[in-house]
C-alpha cells in the first residue's frame, strides 16, 4: 500500500477512503507492461507511454490554439504539454510542489527564455529559468492543464489525494485569474479513462472540459463548476503547510 497523500486532507472520511481505494486499483492497472513509464505509477500522477502523442493531439484543439496563458501542473506526464506551450509562444505558470513556497508559482515567459522549451519545461529547468511569482503577479489564465490518476467520461477527475490541484484553481478563481471562459484539460493514457459516475466527487472537486489521450479527444457534457476554497474542509495542517492559505485566511 502506497503512502496516502490525503493524510492531511479534510472532508468525509468515507469519501476519502473510497477515492483512495479507487486510486490503488488504477495504479495497479497502470503498472501492467506497455502503459506506465518510469517511475512506477503508485503514489504519483502516472507518467505514461504516449504522453507526447497526447500533447500533440491537445495542441490541435481550439482551446489550445486560443490560449495565451497556460497554468500547468509540474508532473512528468505533462512535460510534453509544457514544452509545446513554450514552443508555441505561450506564457506558462507552474505551481511550486505542494504550494509550499511563499511565492507558490513559477512564471515562464516564452518570449524571454534563455533556454530551450524542453529544458525550461522540466521541473528543474523551471526552477532555474522561471520567475517566482505570487498570485498578484499572474495574468488571467486561458487554459488549465492538470494531471490525473484517472479521468471520467463525465469530466470527473481523480488526483493523488492531497487536494493541491483543487486549491490551486480555487485560489486562482478567487483572485479573478480563472473565469467562466477558462478551460480545464488533462492528458492521460486511455487506461486512465473511467466510465461516467465511477469517480466519487466532493464539493471542492473541479471538473474537466477536455480529456486528451494518445488516441482520442473526449469532451464531457456537463454544467460548469466554479472552483472555490472550502475553508471548513481545510485542516490546520494543510493551512500551515501552504503559506498562501495562511495569508488568505488572515485577509478574510
Amino acid at each position: 500500500m502506497t503512502r496516502r497523500h490525503d493524510l492531511d486532507a479534510g472532508g468525509p472520511a468515507a469519501l476519502l477512503a473510497e477515492k483512495a481505494a479507487l486510486r490503488e486499483r488504477v495504479w495497479k492497472e497502470l503498472a501492467r507492461p506497455g502503459i506506465a513509464r518510469f517511475p512506477r505509477p503508485e503514489g504519483r500522477i502516472p507518467n505514461f507511454v504516449g504522453a507526447e502523442a497526447a500533447a500533440e493531439r491537445l495542441s490541435e484543439t481550439a482551446p489550445w490554439r486560443a490560449a495565451r496563458t497556460v497554468k500547468a501542473n509540474p508532473d512528468s506526464p505533462q512535460l510534453p504539454v509544457r514544452e509545446r506551450a513554450l514552443a508555441d509562444g505561450k506564457t506558462v505558470y507552474m505551481a511550486v510542489p505542494r504550494l509550499a513556497a511563499r511565492q507558490p508559482f513559477l512564471l515562464l515567459d516564452s518570449a524571454k527564455l534563455r533556454a530551450s522549451p524542453r529544458e525550461a519545461a522540466s521541473i528543474k529547468g523551471a526552477s532555474l529559468h522561471g520567475r517566482p511569482a505570487d498570485v498578484d503577479d499572474l495574468e488571467p489564465v486561458n487554459l488549465v492543464v492538470t494531471g490525473c490518476v484517472a479521468a471520467g467520461m463525465d469530466g470527473r477527475r481523480l488526483g493523488k489525494g492531497g487536494g493541491f490541484s483543487d486549491l490551486e484553481l480555487a485560489i486562482a478563481a478567487e483572485a479573478g485569474l480563472i473565469g467562466p471562459r477558462t478551460r480545464i484539460v488533462t492528458t492521460v493514457h486511455d487506461a486512465q479513462v473511467l466510465g461516467a459516475g465511477v469517480i466519487p466527487v466532493a464539493a471542492h472537486d473541479f471538473l474537466l472540459d477536455l480529456i486528451v489521450t494518445p488516441t482520442r479527444i473526449i469532451r464531457p457534457a456537463r454544467a460548469r463548476r466554479r472552483p472555490r476554497i472550502f475553508w471548513d474542509e481545510l485542516t490546520e495542517e494543510k493551512i500551515a503547510a501552504i503559506p498562501l492559505l495562511g495569508r488568505l485566511r488572515r485577509q478574510r
